[in-house]
């Protein structure tokens, strides 16, 4: 029996990890809420139902909510939900900020009723209480703006609360709700979520919201602040009225970057904080610390402000970890103690800072130490020797990494590395033999050695080498110039190549261009130098004598180059003058091309061109857009009755009153004659793009006054939609051209019966 025993262990052994494989999912919302970021990081099966409070597809993101309790979903290939929909969700836990689920399948069960938003304070709202919560909030709105998430346009609010701000974003694109709203108390319900930096930590607040509607004026502002007198740039403190009730808080960690009279980083294990301070006090970096400071956010990183230091005694030494550039890009490890390897490119001196240009992945990052201040008056800062690495060589950089931005959504971005010492760049291997700057240095030699041997030969023949090398150089960058003119390159771009011929037949003069319209392109002299030199010009003419620009030049009046001037600035002017029409004709081509003369609104080229780009782009995205089809009524007896100019103006005026009730991101185009189309992106379903068509077709309720006549009109208007009523340019235009015919005719029926 005992030669059992041992088997039994093994096969208990085996069936336990099998049985935790086979773990029934969690079925209730509270129950996968209950569980602790190290269970959720376990991947535990979840199949709950939950009612949906936001969802916005695009980033795939989702909140949900059952009772009380309320979670974050990344929502992959979820169908199209609105809020209050109830929804079976099937997927795994995962640690976050707090436990997530990562969805596998989403199903739509029916449709239910938001719950009753929560009525949020900010100490609430701050503490975490409320985390993923359907609430409402009041405060006053200190700044209202359209902005992009993901690259789509939303409205973005921020609110003043008791106790703080608040960022509001709301998933509207329409620019019109946010006039007059700075200064407003308002109301606004969503679902409250933590802002993060790369760390995962809180650095503020935002509430999601699906509509304007969500958003509600409880009281206007007493002025408009836009109608408020201009301040003096100089005397705008005397507006400012701030009360910060902001406690002091107590942080503790090892000091790994210390600068008098300025900032100052503690780490703690993977956290660490910035501490901005006036202190010059001698620390020691390495040593245990203590900070008391206001709390603040910078640039999306918490940050403590006004901060008292002091240090506690030694710590153990923090082993920096080796990282990639992107795995520093990413923000996960902003001011933290970091090392990287990469290659020198360059390093240079500046007045209050060394700086080291490193590459590294192929991509660029400056490592830089700053100068100590010296803070006896009068006394002259001698400041050590900078050590020189060559260019090339492999190093190791160890130091914090200071990033521009916390915003882990932004993608990979940009950073430094502080350096504490001049020690903390760590040459790993000196440049390889066989590299540019050794190959330059032996061909300097050789050719010296070719020089010596040959410089009787060569000086009897410098002159006309010279001579012919200077005429083929010309000829080569007019070349050029004229090439660039066919290719309809930018007209700047090859003024600038003209001045520059100029400086070179001029042996260096300076040479710009000022054009008509006040452009200045090239390089003109500081005023203390014009005085010594003399200035020579030449005008820039059409062909039919029109006055395009003047070309400069300012030559020493002592050299050669004052007989020459003439004749280069007069060859550099044609070509300048050629280059200018050139430019203006492809200008006027390329827009006669896309847009309409007549309305200056989009032609039907143009239209459909955008039609198939915007057709490949959503099908690819599985999304959807709108195409509105507009003819306008009784627009021949208008032409008939008052004659062609009176049509024509009818016509524009009719395009303007069309594009002041389109979107920004909204296109009109005329299609010919009387029919004009209207491309609406962006959109989530078929009541979006009805209420875009209905401010169409009511824009033409005001009479038009024309040339002294009052003329009413109306219009006939028909939608599709991408792809429920055609997948193809053609199928759209018809599917839009039916709807509209439909329409009119119904307009037509209802106008006899009522004649009638």
């Amino acid at each position: 029996m005992k030669r059992w025993i041992p088997i039994f262990v093994l096969v208990l052994g085996w069936m336990q990890p099998q049985g935790r494989a086979a773990d029934a999912p969690l079925t209730t919302l509270h129950a996968v809420t209950a569980l602790t970021n190290q269970q959720a990081d376990r991947r535990l099966p979840v199949a709950f139902e939950a009612t949906v409070t936001y969802f916005r597809s695009y980033e795939h993101t989702l909140f949900v909510q059952d009772g009380d309790d309320s979670i974050f979903i990344n929502a992959h290939a979820a169908p199209k939900l609105v809020p209050g929909d109830r929804i079976m969700v099937k997927g795994q836990t995962e640690g976050s900020f707090r436990p997530i689920v990562v969805s596998s399948e989403i199903t739509f069960v029916r449709h239910a009723s938001l719950p009753v938003p929560v009525r949020a304070t900010f100490e609430k709202m701050i503490r975490g209480e409320l985390d993923g919560l359907y609430v409402a909030v009041r405060g006053t709105v200190v700044a209202a703006n359209l902005s992009l998430t993901s690259g789509v346009s939303v409205t973005q609010l921020e609110l003043r609360m008791h106790g703080g701000m608040v960022r509001v974003t709301l998933d509207s694109s329409d620019p019109d709700p946010l006039r007059g709203l700075l200064g407003a108390e308002v109301e606004v319900t969503g679902v409250l979520s933590g802002q993060f930096d790369g760390k995962l930590e809180v650095v503020g607040l935002l509430i999601h919201s699906t509509s304007i509607s969500d958003l509600k004026v409880l009281r206007r502002p007493t002025i408009n602040a836009w109608s408020q007198p201009v301040t003096p740039m100089d005397q705008i403190l005397k507006s400012s009225n701030v009360e910060d009730l902001s406690r002091h808080v107590r942080v503790e960690g090892v000091l790994t970057y210390y600068r008098q009279n300025s900032m100052a980083i503690l780490q703690d294990g993977e956290r660490s904080i910035r501490v901005e301070t006036p202190q010059i006090d001698r620390l020691q970096v390495g040593d245990r610390a203590e900070a008391i400071g206001v709390p603040t956010v910078e640039n999306n990183f918490l940050t403590l402000k006004l901060g008292q230091i002091r240090t506690t005694g030694t710590a153990p030494a923090i082993i920096p970890p080796l990282l990639a550039w992107d795995g520093i890009a990413s923000g996960k490890h902003a001011f933290n103690l970091v090392s990287v390897e990469g290659t020198v490119v360059s390093q240079v001196r500046e007045h209050s800072q060394d700086v080291y240009i490193i590459s590294s992945g192929g991509h660029l990052f400056s490592a830089t130490i700053r100068h100590a201040f010296v803070y006896e008056w009068n006394v002259r800062r001698v400041l050590p020797p900078m050590p020189q690495i060559r260019s090339g060589s492999k190093v190791r950089v160890t130091g914090v990494a200071i990033l521009e931005d916390g915003n882990p959504y932004n993608g990979a971005m940009a950073f430094g590395i502080l350096l504490r010492r001049y020690a903390d760049v760590e040459v790993l291997a000196p440049p390889p033999l066989v590299n540019v700057q050794n190959l330059l240095m032996l061909a300097s030699v050789l050719l010296a050695l070719v020089f010596v041997a040959g410089a009787r030969g060569w000086s009897l023949e410098y002159r006309m080498r010279r001579q012919t090398a200077h005429a083929a150089m010309v000829e080569r960058s007019r070349s050029g110039i004229l090439e660039d003119i066919s290719r309809a390159r930018p007209l700047n771009q090859i003024l600038k190549k003209t001045t520059e011929v100029v400086t070179y037949r001029l042996q260096g003069a300076l040479s710009w261009c000022e054009l008509d319209d006040g452009t200045l392109i090239g390089k003109r002299p500081g005023e203390p130098y014009r005085i010594q030199l003399e200035i020579v010009e030449r005008s820039i003419r059409s062909h039919s004598g029109k006055l395009l620009g003047t070309l400069f030049a300012a030559v020493d009046p002592r050299t050669r180059a004052r007989d020459t001037a003439p004749d280069a600035l007069s060859n550099a002017a044609q070509l300048a003058a050629l280059a200018i029409e050139t430019s203006g004709l492809y200008s006027d081509l390329v827009h006669r091309s896309e847009f309409d003369l007549l309305t200056d609104v989009h032609n039907r080229f143009s239209l459909e061109r955008q039609l198939d780009r915007l057709i490949e782009g959503e099908r690819r995205e599985d999304a959807t857009f709108g195409l509105i089809y507009i003819d306008l009524d009784g627009f021949k007896p208008i032409n008939d009755q008052y004659g062609h100019r009176v049509g024509d103006l009818y016509l524009q005026e009719s395009a303007m009153r069309m594009k002041q009730q389109l979107r920004p991101a909204d296109m009109l185009a005329r299609l010919g004659g009387d029919e004009f189309a209207a491309l609406v992106p962006m959109v989530r379903n078929r009541s979006d793009v009805a209420e875009i068509a209905s401010r169409l077709e009511h824009c033409f309720q005001e009479p038009f006054v024309l040339d002294g006549y009052s003329i009413s009109g109306t219009a006939s208007v028909g939608l599709a939609l991408f792809p429920e009523d055609g997948a193809s340019t053609d199928s759209l235009l018809s599917a839009a051209d039916a709807a509209m015919y439909v329409a009119k005719h119904t307009r037509q029926n209802r106008m006899e019966a009522t004649a009638d």
